[in-house]
Formats: structure tokens, C-alpha cells, sequence
């Protein structure tokens, strides 16, 4: 690359990147994920639009992954343990035996109504049963939810990518045999090692950091996020689930008192938003609007599955052992976001080399799309509805600190909400 493409490449990146911060304020105000307008844009720029050509499946899955290791670790160092604490049983139930009926109700719909082979159903369903999480934390960010609820669907979008991933990965084997005992043993395996290692590396971590004097107070946000990817790496290399051990050294790392926590968690959004508009954008080149046009049926036909049986299925299936109000369950039944992770995971058959695993990403594509529209802007009129809250609910006030050097003095800027009392 000469010194002519480079700036070529980065005065193009930087406009993408001012005109997606921009686009997230119309789609606050709309109220639906900030990311589906970075997946559009994705798409403006890509072959179909402006001429920019990625095909590199490879690459947007190795880019996907790291992206999306980096988004649960700003999920976790935002996370308060005392929001989690009390659903931590049933935001794992629901991210373990929920993915798996949700997996197994969708592939029954796609090969008795689309008539897909069994490999391409499950493959199907394992790939649109896990919520995700950069959609998640965009919407819980402006629908103040009661606090349980809201940390069930954090916890849930936090655990539940490290299943679906085992369960991708599982039907990508070319040739396809479903051995039920043998992937049960990986998944345990799986999950619980990468949260042990998670435990270790944000346990160790916060023991190391706190007794380390850093040079700069910016170092500590660094070196914060750089352990949770750590974490992510060391279980990856254990072959264990390095999603699950990234966001659980995350949380514990934020919960454990570090100094400079603030500055931690605002570095953390910066990061995660990055990787967010990146990933979007990047899934958006890799798919061909003129390719999409045969696969709007399927799409939509696999979503209301999804969206009517499925998810309401698996959430009253593992919720029922818990003491969780119908009005929250019927709620999380219906905020089961789908966003980057299912278009992610649908590029894994595709390297694999299963036949057929193409036509999945455009599938997945467009349910994200048309699903997303539907499911974001209903969100706060639904959980009015079911009065989960108030039209006079406020959130925490915001609190922004900026340093004056020159008077030796801090400018404090705080948020109080008109209804706020």
C-alpha cells in the first residue's frame, strides 16, 4: 500500500466513521439499535452502492470474532454485579437450555416449512438462538428498565454467544453426524472453563492493578480492557469458550473497586462503540443487496418462528423453575434482539465448507434487518404496556468530569432529568 491509498483509506474510514456517530443520534430518537444504521451503511459503500468490493468471508469472521470479544468486554466493565447478582441462575438457564430449545424449535420450522436438510436447519437455528449483546446494551442504554430485568437481559446477552457458538461450530463438521453426548460434554466443558479462566485473569488482574503504581492514570483503563482480552485469548487457546471468559473477567474486574474506574468505563464505551460501528459496517460490505431478493421469504418465515414459538418457548422452558413475573418473561420473549453475532456465526459453515451455507447469510441478513425494525422502536410502548415503566422514569443522573489544568480545578457537568424530583 503507497502513502497515496493510505490516506486515501483513512480520510474514507474516517468519514464512515463521522457519518455512523451521527446516524446513532436518528436512530435514538426513532428508538431502535444505533447499529442496524452502521449495517446500512455497510451496504451504502459496499458493491451494490458505492463500488467497494469485500468478499473475504475469512476475514469478516476473524474480524467478527475479535470485535465481538472486544464488544463483551465493554458489556462487562459497564456491568454492575449487584444488577446481575440475583438472575445470574436464571440469565444461565436461559443462555444454556434457552439457545438450545430455541435451536431446536427454529430447525424444525426451517426443514418442515422451507424444507431444508437437517444440517442446514440446526445449522439455522444455532445461528439466530443467541441474543446479541452490542444490540442489547445499545437499547438498554436509553429504556430504563427496572433494574432486575435489565440485568437479566445483560447477563443473558453476555452468556448466551459462547453456546451458540459451540453449537455452530458443532454442525459445521463436514461430514455433518449429530452426536448429542459428545456436544454435551463440550459445551459443560466449554463453559465452565471459560469461566474459570475468566474468574482468574479479572481476579488476578484486579490483585495485580491494585497494587501497581502506573505512571498515568490512563494506563488503568488500558490495562483493564487488555486483561479481558487476555482472558478472551487464554481460553481460546484452552479450547474453551473465550466469549464467556471475556465477559466474566469484565464484570469482575469493574466491580472490584479498581482506581480510575469512571475513566474505565468510559474508555470501555469508546472501544466498544468502535468495534461496533466497524463490525456492522464490515458485515455490511460482505453482503450483496441484489443477492437478497430470493431470500426475503425465508427470512421472514424463519423469523416469526423465531420470534412467536421459539424464543417464547425457550424463555417460559427455562424459566419456569424461577420466580420471574409473567410481565418480565413476556417482555424478554419479545426482546430477544438479533444483530452482528448471528451474522457472524453465519460465515462459520461457510469456511467450513458446508453446501448450501451461503444461502444462511443472506437468510440471516435480512432477518436481522426486517426483525430489528420491527422489535427496536416497539420496545418502550410494550414494556409501558406491561408496565415495567412510567412515563415519568428517569435514568441516573449523568455525571461528566473534564480536568482545568490551568486553574487547578475540575468542571463537573451532571444531567438531572426534568421529571427527576
Amino acid at each position: 500500500m503507497t502513502l497515496e491509498q493510505l490516506y486515501l483509506t483513512l480520510s474514507v474510514g474516517g468519514l464512515v466513521l463521522l457519518a455512523s456517530i451521527v446516524g446513532t443520534r436518528v436512530a435514538t430518537v426513532v428508538g431502535f439499535p444505533s447499529l442496524l444504521l452502521f449495517l446500512l451503511v455497510g451496504v451504502a459503500i459496499g458493491e451494490d452502492g458505492l463500488g467497494l468490493q469485500f468478499d473475504d468471508v475469512v476475514l469478516a469472521r476473524n474480524v467478527g470474532t475479535a470485535a465481538l470479544a472486544v464488544i463483551l468486554v465493554e458489556g462487562g466493565l459497564t456491568t454492575r454485579f449487584s444488577d446481575i447478582r440475583k438472575v445470574l441462575a436464571p440469565a444461565a438457564a436461559l443462555a444454556t437450555g434457552g439457545v438450545v430449545i430455541s435451536t431446536l424449535v427454529t430447525a424444525v420450522g426451517a426443514h418442515v416449512l422451507l424444507h431444508f436438510d437437517w444440517q442446514l436447519a440446526l445449522l439455522l437455528g444455532a445461528i439466530v438462538s443467541s441474543t446479541d449483546a452490542a444490540a442489547v446494551f445499545s437499547v438498554l442504554r436509553v429504556l430504563p428498565l427496572p433494574r432486575r430485568l435489565a440485568g437479566l437481559l445483560e447477563a443473558e446477552s453476555g452468556f448466551n454467544d459462547a453456546p451458540g457458538v459451540i453449537l455452530v461450530l458443532m454442525f459445521s463438521v463436514v461430514p455433518f453426524v449429530l452426536e448429542p453426548e459428545g456436544a454435551a460434554i463440550d459445551l459443560v466443558y466449554e463453559l465452565v472453563a471459560g469461566t474459570a479462566i475468566g474468574l482468574i485473569v479479572g481476579y488476578l488482574g484486579a490483585f495485580g492493578l491494585r497494587r501497581i503504581a502506573l505512571p498515568a492514570s490512563g494506563l488503568y483503563p488500558i490495562a483493564t480492557f487488555g486483561l479481558g482480552l487476555v482472558a478472551f485469548a487464554s481460553a481460546g487457546d484452552a479450547h474453551a469458550s473465550g466469549f464467556i471468559a471475556a465477559y466474566v473477567a469484565a464484570v469482575v474486574l469493574a466491580n472490584l473497586g479498581l482506581p480510575h474506574r469512571s475513566a474505565t468505563r468510559s474508555f470501555a464505551e469508546g472501544v466498544g462503540w468502535l468495534a461496533q460501528i466497524g463490525l456492522f459496517v464490515l458485515l455490511g460490505l460482505l453482503v450483496d443487496p441484489s443477492e437478497l431478493a430470493g431470500d426475503v421469504v425465508p427470512a421472514v418465515v424463519i423469523g416469526l418462528v423465531l420470534l412467536l414459538v421459539a424464543r417464547p418457548l425457550s424463555v417460559v422452558g427455562t424459566l419456569v423453575w424461577f420466580r420471574i413475573p409473567w410481565r418480565d418473561q413476556a417482555f424478554l420473549s419479545w426482546a430477544g434482539l438479533r444483530g452482528a453475532v448471528p451474522i457472524v456465526l453465519a460465515t462459520f459453515p461457510i469456511v467450513a465448507g458446508v453446501a448450501g451455507s451461503g444461502r444462511l447469510l443472506n437468510i440471516v441478513f435480512v432477518l436481522v434487518l426486517v426483525f430489528t425494525l420491527i422489535q427496536g422502536p416497539s420496545l418502550r410502548p410494550i414494556a409501558r404496556v406491561l408496565g415495567l415503566i412510567s412515563r415519568e422514569a428517569t435514568r441516573e443522573i449523568q455525571v461528566e468530569a473534564a480536568p482545568l489544568d490551568m486553574l487547578d480545578a475540575e468542571l463537573l457537568t451532571m444531567t438531572v432529568q426534568r421529571p427527576s424530583r
